[in-house]
């Protein structure tokens, strides 16, 4: 790629990033579009209505930039949840570690690059028909002693980043324990999981776990649920609702449309007044269906060989999960309670053998769905290559020769495409990890995230630089030996096509700003419905897809530290836009749907290192190609020490987020002693966990109020 090539890049993701910021500024300052913009604050009823016209509501501004920079930390704990907490420091961590990645990178590195060439004189004026090569390592001299300045910015940098992320790590472990210390009881902090309770004869599974814990903790059990399969229940519930749904749109109708005829073909489509008798008829028909389930999973029917397990302590509680139960390991297994409204109950009715089913079902499309990503790949990798282009496609040869539509297929569009498709694969990934049995939706979205990551780190990355570069390097990984020069070659060569995907981002942002979906199906169901209905769905921020969006680019960050210094500015820009857009919506919009308590800063962790050691293993390849074996021996040390620095965090700090200490729980138990109102919240941990499908449900199709919850608990 050549510099006009980017600049053109550079200028269509710009233009636009401003005019979704302008079109997103106007938007949502209009009544009609609360729902969309700021559909947390019209549930939580802080979203203001205008009473009369104004014209700065269509006028651009930039306010809601500074009301999402203003709240504190304090205030985003409060409303979002540690979770939120943590999603929001990588990015201050990142913007930390990229401003000064970014000092270095374009006042040392890329003027030691640009300069480095073979040639002695440089033409400045025809610098936009350049190559971006001209910006990378490639181009500094075989042993020049200006490679020395990389050599000692990788040892720079690895301990500005260690010395961060030891940093974040400490704060966020300090926040998580006073979280937890300032937080009120919790259910989940009093229960715990237990599976594969075994069969005692006709004793009902209910008896023989509240047996075996009056036995073993008579002093700290409190109550049990135990679960029940209830696939066929939640089907007939989910009838029932839709159901009602359609009788409370027809009432929303006008009488006078009722009595219009609406005959068909075949007399298919009745009067809208049959249909609301039938469908009453129906209705009664499944809440009778419904009730006849109920009773029968209640008496003991369909029963599951897992209990939700209640103690009276969460230090009793602790060591219920952590002493193994019984003389057989395979039996009384017991693992972490999640939130009660964080659990996914569909796993319970899933059988081992179908777990086992699912998860090699799962291995299977995982493969597939590789396969088809790397056919992908490799076709966008095409498009950076004109030549290769125009041997595929020689009809497009005189359309590719117009220098705009060459700069914009080479420069824009394949970044493009990767961004489109890449869009596609989170859903997937959550589907496959539902399909695993994890029994919490926070689970299913941390593997998901897992996931997420190594098909980031691995397709979306190892795939493009292996792919693009040097198609026979799939055996790369064979011979280790080999793999820092190998990546030595391999990567440089992409780095025009990153700084592209890299700008390209932004605009990508600026979509997630903007909710464009959510805003054209609101469109669509104002202007097709003509109910009046104030129910809606608050989405909830999927980390699973965002946090290995985010982490990516400090992947390439990173890995061009060294290589190509150009794209550290794009990258920082990339977090700054970031940093304002996602404070912005997890303020207004997401609603949290569980807490892990920071849970998920491990995964940054590690995908940091990794970063981190990828970068200097790629060092130790580029210092022996360009034939310094010196400065290639002493980066050697580097990663060696960087996974040492690993080691300590994980031994410090990686227990803080599997457990709390007994310390902390038996100082809060103490407080708890004497609370009043701990009677109270143990008369309601005991149904807890009750799952939502046993509870009664009651559809009101008399009602005139279409506006009340369609299930009404009792």
């Amino acid at each position: 790629m050549i510099v006009s090539a980017l600049l053109t890049s550079v200028g269509i993701n710009l233009g636009l990033c401003v005019l979704f910021f302008a079109l997103y500024s106007v938007l949502r300052k209009q009544p009609c579009n609360l729902k969309v913009y700021a559909p947390r604050l019209v549930a939580e009823g802080r979203a203001g209505q205008r009473s009369h016209f104004n014209i700065e509501a269509l006028l651009p501004s930039a306010g809601w930039v500074r009301r999402a920079w203003q709240p504190s930390e304090d205030e985003l704990l409060n409303s979002c949840g540690l979770d939120g907490v943590v999603f929001n420091r990588i990015f201050i961590f990142s913007l930390r570690v990229f401003s000064v990645a970014a000092i270095i990178g374009i006042f040392v590195l890329l003027p030691v690059n640009y300069l480095g060439d073979h040639l002695r004189d440089i033409d400045f004026s025809d610098l936009p028909n350049k190559s971006l090569d001209l910006f990378t390592i490639s181009n500094v001299k075989d042993s020049s002693n200006w490679l020395w300045v990389h050599f000692s910015a990788a040892y720079f940098i690895t301990g500005v980043v260690c010395y961060l992320l030891y940093a974040e790590y400490k704060y966020i472990s300090n926040k998580r324990i006073s979280h937890f210390s300032s937080s009120k009881p919790q259910p989940h902090h009093f229960t715990i999981l237990v599976r594969d309770i075994p069969l005692h004869g006709m004793s009902s599974l209910s008896n023989t776990v509240e047996t075996f814990f009056m036995d073993y903790h008579p002093s700290d059990y409190l109550a049990s649920t135990v679960v029940r399969r209830t696939s066929k229940l939640r089907g007939l519930i989910t009838d029932t609702e839709n159901l009602y749904r359609r009788i409370t749109h027809l009432k929303s109708i006008p009488s006078s449309s009722q009595n219009q005829s609406h005959t068909g073909f075949l007399g298919l489509f009745r009067k809208n007044g049959d249909l609301m008798g039938h469908y009453a008829k129906k209705l009664e028909d499944l809440e009778q269906n419904v009730r006849l389930e109920q009773s029968d999973i209640s008496a003991g029917r369909e029963e599951v060989r897992a209990a939700f397990v209640c103690f009276r302590s969460r230090y009793g509680a602790a060591k219920a999960l952590h002493i193994r139960q019984s003389t057989n390991p395979t039996e009384w297994v017991t693992e972490h309670a999640p939130e009660p409204h964080d659990v996914y109950w569909p796993f319970f009715s899933t059988s081992f053998t179908q777990r086992w089913i699912s998860k090699s079902v799962v291995v299977a499309a995982s493969v597939l769905l590789i396969v088809l990503f790397l056919l992908v790949v490799a076709f966008v990798q095409g498009l950076t290559y004109l030549e290769q282009l125009e041997a595929l496609l020689p009809f497009l040869k005189n359309i590719l020769k117009i220098a705009v539509v060459s700069q914009i297929v080479t420069g824009y569009l394949p970044s493009l495409l990767l961004h489109l498709v890449a869009s596609l694969v989170p859903p997937i990934m959550k589907l496959f990890s539902a399909m695993q049995g994890y029994i919490a939706i926070s689970e299913i979205e941390k593997s998901a995230c897992n996931k997420m990551l190594l098909f980031t780190i691995w397709f979306l990355f190892f795939a493009n630089v292996l792919t693009g570069s040097v198609t026979s390097q799939f055996q790369i990984f064979l011979d280790p030996k080999t793999i820092p020069e190998r990546l030595a070659v391999a990567v440089p060569a992409q780095a025009s096509f990153f700084i592209a995907y890299v700008v390209t981002s932004w605009t990508s942002l600026s979509w997630e700003l903007n909710r464009t979906i959510a805003f054209i199906g609101d469109l669509i169901s104002r202007r097709c419905s003509k109910t009046n209905d104030d129910e809606f769905q608050i989405p909830s921020i999927p980390y699973y897809s965002e946090i290995p969006r985010v982490l990516l680019f400090g992947l390439l960050g990173f890995t061009y530290f060294l290589l190509a210094p150009l794209i550290l500015p794009f990258i920082l820009v990339f977090f700054c836009i970031g940093y304002i857009i996602y404070r912005n919506q997890l303020l207004n919009v997401y609603q949290p749907k569980y807490d892990t308590g920071g849970r998920f800063w491990p995964i940054v962790h590690n995908t940091t290192i990794f970063s981190l050691v990828l970068m200097q293993i790629i060092a130790v390849g580029i210092f022996g190609l360009k034939k310094l074996p010196l400065a290639s021996s002493l980066i050697l040390p580097l990663p060696a020490l960087t996974l040492l620095f690993n080691d300590y965090c994980r031994k410090r700090f990686l227990p803080i987020f599997h457990d709390f200490a007994a310390e902390t729980l038996i100082k809060k138990d103490r407080e708890d002693q004497n609370d009043p109102a701990m009677e109270e919240f143990f008369d309601k941990l005991v149904t807890a966990y009750r799952d939502p499908a046993l509870m009664p449900i009651r559809h009101s199709t008399n009602s005139n109020d279409h506006n009340s919850p369609l299930l009404s608990k009792v």
